[in-house]
């Protein structure tokens, strides 16, 4: 079968489901000005953050890949790039140039907030203009790059949603899709488990590393996960320990082997399933996975959750009968069908990538028609 959607082709080759002009601030800082030029330019999403100044080492390196993986995400039509001094504004807007895209850099010092906000809204309405004028066409769903994730996950969420996007990944897969996964704390109990589907052993050995240091971090700590893994909300749906909550989890992974294993925000260079080292929080992995070129996420969830993000439609599906009710306007795809045994795993699963096909197509999300643009850095340690 043949699965296509509308997108947007970029200069790189890379297909988009979005059409966005936006306003990075390089530093928090330039916020202000950022904002400033969003509300005078229709059209435009500042992307404001509380981060960016005096970093260094490996967290000044996930700032900039992050900025800069953001700006060249397929979504993006054009950027305007906003820092408090030059060199590391150029830095951000260089990085997102490469991919042929539309990109200017301002900076405040030598100028003003006023002089640089006029300067930065008029070429913004040049960019929105621009942007207006690029036209959706078919592409196969070959050229997707999706990532996947849960929140509030409950007992619904390893019975039913889960597995259904393990199907859709699954197809995904077969059909020469991208797919990123990730949460590396929430795979405790089952790590044993994904470092068996590495298909090769370096692999295998890098994955280790990256969940081991991640685990052996909190432990220095003198803490462990319990407390906030299960969360209260997991607690509450049902949810004993985090080895449930990761056989839960992995569900929606699929059965195909990973081919790749990436640092955070880091663009995967094939094809098939990756997994990304990333917190369990939702707002700062799905932004690590937009910074890798996520196009598109979807986003199990039992007892409730809200997140979106600026520039990638985040889509909300569920099982939970409750929380298909009283949370509607937040719910996409409803599969609480799967659980009263009215539809099979594979009809949930092609009800969530029809539905996935046409939100990239331009449907909107709940998340988008509610305002849920949810942008978070993610910090590897202290600042200087």
């Amino acid at each position: 079968m043949k699965y296509a959607f509308l997108g947007f082709e970029r200069p790189d080759g890379r297909v988009g489901t979005r059409n966005y002009v936006t306003i990075i601030p390089v530093d928090d800082l330039s916020n202000t000005v950022a904002e400033g030029v969003s509300k005078l330019i229709y059209g435009t999403i500042a992307l404001t953050h509380p981060y960016g100044r005096l970093q260094f080492g490996r967290d000044l390196e996930l700032h900039f890949r992050t900025l800069i993986g953001t700006g060249s995400n397929p979504n993006v039509a054009a950027v305007i790039v906003i820092g408090i001094e030059p060199s590391w504004t150029n830095k951000v807007a260089d990085g997102i140039a490469r991919t042929g895209k539309l990109v200017e850099a301002y900076w405040i010092e030598g100028h003003g907030d006023l002089k640089v906000i006029e300067k930065a809204s008029r070429k913004a309405k040049e960019f929105v203009q621009e942007a207006s004028e690029m036209r959706r066409r078919e592409f196969d769903i070959s050229e997707l790059v999706v990532s996947i994730k849960c929140g509030e996950s409950d007992t619904t969420s390893g019975l039913a949603s889960n597995p259904a996007v393990g199907v859709v990944v699954d197809i995904l897969v077969d059909h020469g899709a991208t797919v990123i996964f990730g949460e590396t704390t929430e795979l405790t109990g089952a790590e044993h488990i994904i470092a068996r589907r590495m298909a090769s052993e370096e692999l295998k050995k890098k994955f280790l590393e990256i969940y081991n240091e991640y685990v052996g971090f909190l432990r220095s700590q003198g803490v462990d996960l319990l407390g906030s893994q299960p969360t209260q909300g997991n607690i509450a749906g049902g949810l004993s320990t985090i080895e449930e909550k990761a056989l839960g989890n992995i569900q929606k992974t699929g059965t195909k082997p990973i081919v790749g294993v990436l640092n955070e925000a880091e663009p995967p260079k094939t094809k098939g399933l990756h997994f990304m080292n990333t917190s369990s929080a939702g707002a700062e992995a799905v932004t690590l996975f937009a910074a890798a070129g996520s196009v598109v996420h979807l986003f199990t969830t039992g007892q409730g959750n809200v997140v979106g993000h600026p520039i990638i439609p985040v889509i909300k599906i569920t099982a939970n009968p409750k929380t298909a009710k009283l949370m509607s306007e937040h719910i996409d795809v409803d599969l609480t069908d799967l659980l009263k045994l009215k539809i099979t795993l594979k009809e949930a699963a092609e009800r969530t990538l029809n539905y996935m096909l046409r939100v990239c197509s331009g449907r909107l999300t709940a998340a988008e028609v509610l305002g849920h643009r949810e942008f978070v850095l993610t910090r590897i340690h202290r600042t200087a």
